[in-house]
């Protein structure tokens, strides 16, 4: 290929401008053109778009965010909205695209393929939520940035004797609020790949109150309920006041970590690579440490597998 394209589409995740940086330089060093594609699909439809050189992805390699932009798109769920998008590559002579995204934008680039235009994707959510890898991009960062909250909880909550509820982010899967709850050493993890029974909470609370202590966190992930909600039916089970904290937005926020930063210039490489060998309709992932590729259908087929050892062991450690 001659000319690739690069968007980022869905939520932004902090590491999608070092894996934009990484599929710039992969590709110019290859002798390859990149079409920085911005806002996502609906910049694909408008004709949105501007060569990217060497100097056009300096520096960003620690920003958050995305230098691209990102937009939901709705009018390309249709065959019209796609149609126009397919045209605006014929118009613009690309021949391939790398898009950095979740699982929605992963279907987007399955009907481009289907259409005969090769798309790579590259997992960039800080749910990390996608079947057939490991990690996503903006995982690592967003957890960091859980934890440093749930540090800065703790301290007020030891201080008042209170009990924290955290709500975090994680629609359909729990891996961030595992994750940062095992790490902050949360008293309770609410996460949807487990049914929680509040008989069995109030009884943990209760104990660790028995025992002298006097303050609790509780990590609850959006996808199962609102920290408000399941406050209120903390207190009507067993009258416990609490105090809310909903994180929002500031976890996909901030600066990239290290780990974040390899990993988004691992897969944009991996994906310049593979569309230079005219192949399509893939993600690029890690598996056990390393670098793989597989089709998107799998990745629409499979389902993220949340490891629920770690919830056990959770539990066994806020005894």
């Amino acid at each position: 290929m001659k000319r690739i394209g690069v968007l980022t589409s869905g939520g932004d995740a902090p590491g999608m401008n070092a894996a934009i940086r990484a599929v710039v330089r992969k590709a110019i060093y290859h002798g390859m053109e990149v079409m920085g594609i911005y806002n996502g699909y609906q910049g694909l439809i408008d004709g949105n778009m501007k060569p990217l050189e060497l100097g056009s992805v300096g520096d960003i390699i620690q920003r958050g965010g995305t230098k691209l932009y990102s937009a939901r798109c709705p009018e390309f769920i249709t065959p019209e909205g796609q149609q126009k998008g397919i045209q605006q590559l014929k118009a613009h002579e690309i021949e391939g695209l790398v898009v950095i995204g979740g699982d929605g934008s992963y279907r987007g680039a399955m009907v481009l393929t289907k259409q005969g235009f090769p798309c790579v994707g590259v997992p960039g959510t800080i749910d990390n939520d996608i079947p057939g890898t490991d990690y996503t991009i903006g995982f690592d960062t967003a957890l960091n940035t859980v934890i440093d909250s749930i540090d800065k909880i703790r301290d007020t909550a030891t201080s008042h004797d209170r009990t924290f509820v955290i709500e975090v982010m994680g629609r359909d899967a729990g891996d961030l609020a595992l994750w940062a709850g095992l790490a902050g050493g949360a008293e309770t993890i609410i996460i949807p790949e487990d049914p929680f029974d509040m008989k069995d909470i109030v009884q943990r609370l209760q104990s660790g109150h028995d025992r002298g202590k006097k303050h609790s966190i509780i990590i609850v992930a959006e996808g199962v309920m609102s920290g408000n909600e399941f406050a209120d039916r903390l207190k009507e089970h067993a009258n416990i006041e609490t105090r809310v904290s909903v994180l929002g937005h500031i976890q996909r926020g901030g600066s990239p970590t290290a780990r974040d930063r390899v990993l988004a210039s691992l897969f944009g490489a991996r994906a310049v690579e593979l569309l230079r060998d005219d192949k399509g309709g893939l993600a690029v992932g890690m598996k056990n440490n390393q670098v793989v590729d597989y089709t998107m259908i799998e990745a629409f087929e499979g389902s993220h597998q949340t490891d629920l050892s770690m919830y056990q062991l959770s539990k066994e450690l806020a005894i």
